[in-house]
């Protein structure tokens, strides 16, 4: 295949939506291999020109300005709209991995958090050249979940890519009551895990939001009865995966409380550049409170949640 017809595969699969059994039948190929020349797309690099070839910036530009205007941020990186979850998903996270290789040098340390947007990442860089990064886990390890859940995997992936290091912390994510919790962090292993990452130049990290099927009712964090409880309280989503906010940006106080190994939104708040993404329409709220906390640096969103959430702060204004 040549590399015009590589770029014409990816962009209808990236950016068009199609599918890989549509597109076995448009080349009249397997399917098998449609995924082998996909990844080949994103090796060669193909798929962040496609990226930046459906991104005109002024599409996007008067966005960006109205998020930092509004709620004083450093930057936005908005993504085109997509109909297909997963593809956006990858959308905005070859948005992110452009920014990052742009802005990492030698020494970066870099904090990663948990989440699906967070480990879409690493599978969308192409660095243009390798660097002494340290990616350092900003949370503990959950055997539920999957890769997405873990910090540690999304970090190891990082530095493949870029070049550096990973760092792992040493800890499950969450313990059953804050004695635990503390005797961990004591722990000299652990301690100096979670002082690299609240060191960090950069990081990484994921909005939630408060459903019956989240994560953290998947993991085991939440009951479905719980989730609702918090619900009614006004908590519309989380930072980092268990710092819940409302959406004026307060805190709540959930059943984590004093639970959870890994750095706090006032550990962020010390950090240059958090960079908070999120690509589900779900987490418009969550999204708002996250802004409203003061905490983030950088937003990655898409163009529809950008126009909602603007819409949404100010008709509670």
């Amino acid at each position: 295949m040549t590399a015009d017809e590589l770029t014409e595969l990816a962009k209808l699969y990236h950016i068009d939506g199609l599918t890989q059994e549509e597109l076995a039948q448009r080349f009249d190929v397997s399917r098998v291999k449609i995924g082998r020349l996909l990844k080949r797309a994103v090796s060669e690099g193909i798929v962040e020109i496609c990226v930046r070839l459906s991104h005109p910036p002024d599409r996007t530009a008067a966005l960006e300005k109205a998020l930092i205007q509004r709620f004083g941020i450093k930057r936005a990186i908005i993504s085109v709209d997509h109909r297909d979850a997963e593809r956006q998903r990858e959308l905005l996270a070859g948005l992110v991995a452009r920014y990052l290789d742009q802005t990492l040098s030698d020494t970066s340390v870099v904090a990663v958090g948990m989440g699906r947007n967070v480990s879409t990442v690493p599978s969308q860089v192409v660095a243009r050249q390798h660097r002494h990064c340290s990616f350092v886990c900003a949370i503990g390890g959950s055997y539920r979940g999957g890769e997405a859940m873990n910090a540690d995997q999304t970090c190891r992936r990082f530095a493949e890519r870029f070049g550096g290091e990973s760092v792992t912390l040493y800890a499950p994510a969450i313990v059953a009551n804050r004695d635990t919790r503390d005797a961990l962090m004591a722990n000299d292993t652990v301690r100096q895990s979670l002082t690299r990452a609240q060191q960090a130049d950069v990081a990484l990290v994921g909005v939630g939001d408060i459903l019956e099927d989240s994560n953290m009712v998947r993991m085991g964090w939440f009951t479905q009865e719980e989730i609702n409880a918090v619900r009614r309280l006004g908590v519309v989503g989380d930072i980092m995966g268990y710092d819940f906010i409302d959406m004026d940006g307060n805190l709540a106080d959930t059943p984590l409380v004093g639970r959870v190994i890994g750095l706090t939104i006032e550990h962020l708040r010390h950090i240059p550049d958090v960079i908070a993404t999120a690509s589900e329409p779900t987490k418009v709220g969550g999204i708002l409170g996250a802004l409203r906390t003061g905490t983030i640096d950088t937003l990655a969103t898409t163009e529809s949640i950008a126009e909602t959430v603007l819409g949404l702060d100010q008709s509670r204004r």
